[in-house]
């Protein structure tokens, strides 16, 4: 009885020391909120100080060079040689307002000494440290801190050697799942920050409702504007949640274009009324979300700009009277690549960098000649074509989100740190998670997925690919063919090209009647100045053979998924939309029946299936 007495007694005692501890802990916690917010504010009064004195102190000159947003490829680079050189004249003298990251490139010859390699510059991922170093020495050279992007569309490892390769939207559209468009904007956003980059020129919000668009394709969510939407904005906060900006891309619309800008000027003829209710939807959602920028496309449309061959970059009733006074987009606003020949083809570089920012554009992006575009600026500003209270509206903009960034505090990477935030095995899960559940079986009409062969069959793999040269990602089937051999190791694998010659055609046929089952692996690309996203004949007919042998058979298309509408006859179709080793991974996995399958279609398929569309399987 005396020990329970002490138990109460003790019990009480603690319950009454609580109580009067709460209030302590009550008051402590306001006072630690409030001291935070008095820092914020601080903070943001600085910023706003600081952008005021800068913009105050500009020259003309300054304000103009602000606008130049140029670039370099991520490779190592003397700080005694052109290049740098360059880039250093470019900071110190022009005084550019920001620097865009690419990978890097090998110069082949214009008369093909190799007729695989074709003529002109082939693409090359580039290196975290040369991007992470070069722009720390780029920003030390600059009196203004330089922003910094990188087309991180299938995260940094789309233009980075070593980082994590995501998929693109449109595997994640087929997903559904608006916590994988997050949990992707943030794994990019966090290694781009990682080597120095700031602004990410994604996502891309057009509505992909052309089957035959060959350069928009799987870097779209879908086809449905509210989808689109829904998921684009998820992953504009999954980018913004690491501090980094997310950029829309391309407006008005790239969607509804057979044209690749990068080769050509595309049209897009609708009237405003079904722009209102497709194009702009997924726009106006970012808007109304906060996307930091929008990056103008190089088409026409003549619906909101009547003047002929006006694109809507060089368009001031679509950028200035559309995007900022109709939908009151007040980021910055990024014109799409200068060199693209709907521009550069049609416009001289210091004419097209006037117009743009004329148009309203706060920067030009990727000139062919920056300093002529610098010039040209200057000149319409002289000739009174471009307002100075313009300018400085732009230049407004371009320093709060520099100080936005904290770029006015630390504009310099720490080198040392990529290593534990680029690459590591939690964002490669994420990837890996994204690709499983987003692999979409489409038909699957003798039952045979997963691929109904013993562990002792003699499985055939075909790898066919849309063509032999350029495979910037690297050599295509090269994860799933191990992990094919892991589960069937009688595995034989056979590559097709647009190079097969007839008599090699023979022997595949040959190969396939033999095996007791086939899987085939096509990989057709949605690439910038290819303009090509189809098979050859002898390819279709191929593979329409094995179809007719009546045995298991399963073919799983890598890349453009209107692959499948031109390959009707086949039994079994798993798409897979990327290119990458998870994607690959993924596929393997599918077939063996180790994890289950959920995808559906975030575009239809003209002729065969709506959006919507996907067969599921389970896991064995």
């Amino acid at each position: 009885m005396k020990k329970l007495a002490q138990l109460l007694v003790l019990a009480l005692s603690t319950t009454l020391v609580a109580l009067a501890a709460a209030p302590t802990a009550q008051v402590q916690s306001a006072k630690q909120a409030k001291l935070a917010a008095q820092a914020a504010e601080k903070r943001l009064k600085d910023a706003d100080l600081w952008v005021t004195r800068t913009l105050a102190k500009m020259t003309l000159d300054e304000k103009i060079g602000q606008l130049i947003f140029t670039s370099f490829n991520a490779a190592y680079m003397s700080t005694d040689g052109d290049e740098f050189e360059r880039l250093r004249h470019l900071v110190r003298d022009l005084k550019v307002g920001g620097i865009h990251v690419f990978g890097s490139a090998e110069a082949l010859p214009q008369v093909m000494l190799n007729p695989v390699w074709g003529g002109g510059p082939a693409s090359r991922k580039g290196d975290p440290y040369a991007a992470a170093t070069t722009l720390n020495r780029l920003q030390s050279e600059s009196a203004i801190p330089l922003l910094t992007s990188g087309d991180f569309e299938g995260g940094a490892a789309y233009i980075l050697n070593g980082a994590t390769r995501l998929p693109r939207a449109m595997v994640i559209g087929a997903t559904g799942d608006e916590q994988m468009a997050f949990k992707a904007g943030v794994v990019a956003a966090t290694e781009a920050r990682a080597v120095g980059v700031n602004i990410d020129f994604y996502p891309v919000v057009d509505v992909n409702n052309n089957a035959r668009n060959p350069i928009i394709n799987l870097r779209s969510f879908g086809e449905d504007p509210a989808f689109v939407s829904k998921m684009a904005v998820a992953y504009i906060k999954g980018i913004q949640s690491t501090g980094a900006l997310a950029t829309a891309k391309h407006f008005p619309g790239h969607g509804d274009t057979n044209v690749d800008t990068h080769l050509g000027l595309a049209v897009i003829t609708h009237p405003r009324e079904r722009l209102d209710q497709v194009e702009l939807v997924p726009f106006k959602a970012a808007i109304a979300a906060g996307v930091d920028a929008v990056m103008s496309s190089h088409i026409v449309l003549p619906s909101l700009d009547p003047t002929p061959g006006i694109p809507a970059t060089l368009s001031r009733p679509i950028l200035t009277g559309l995007l900022r006074n109709e939908l009151k987009f007040n980021g910055l606003i990024f014109t799409d690549s200068m060199t693209m020949d709907a521009i550069s083809k049609m416009f001289s570089h210091d004419k097209a960098a006037a117009m743009a920012v004329n148009a309203g554009v706060d920067f030009v992006l990727h000139s062919p000649d920056d300093d002529a575009a610098f010039r040209g600026i200057k000149a319409a500003v002289a000739a009174g074509e471009i307002s100075e209270s313009q300018i400085n509206a732009s230049v407004e903009r371009i320093l709060r989100s520099k100080a936005r960034l904290g770029l006015h505090l630390n504009r310099q990477v720490d080198v040392a740190a990529i290593a534990d935030r680029f690459g590591t095995r939690a964002h490669a899960q994420i990837a890996q998670e994204i690709n499983d559940r987003g692999l979409t079986l489409i038909k699957d009409e003798r039952t045979q997925v997963p691929l109904a062969a013993s562990r002792e069959a003699n499985v055939l793999y075909l790898s066919v690919l849309d063509y032999a040269s350029g495979w910037r990602e690297g050599i295509p089937s090269r994860t799933i063919v191990p992990e094919l051999k892991k589960r069937w190791p009688n595995l034989t694998s056979v590559e097709v090209t647009d190079r097969t010659t007839a008599s090699e055609y023979e022997l595949i046929r040959a190969l396939t009647r033999r095996a007791d089952a086939v899987v085939a692996g096509v990989f057709v690309r949605i690439a910038s100045f290819s303009g090509r996203m189809d098979l050859s004949q002898p390819q279709i007919a191929l593979l329409d053979s094995v179809a007719a042998q009546n045995k298991p058979f399963v073919t799983v298309c890598f890349g453009n998924p209107y692959t499948a509408t031109f390959l009707p006859k086949l039994p079994a179709v798993l798409l897979g939309y990327e290119f990458s080793d998870f994607t690959e991974r993924a596929a393997a996995k599918a077939l063996a029946g180790e994890i289950p399958i959920g995808g559906r279609l975030p575009i239809s398929l003209p002729g065969m299936f709506p959006a919507g569309h996907g067969l599921t399987r389970a896991a064995k």
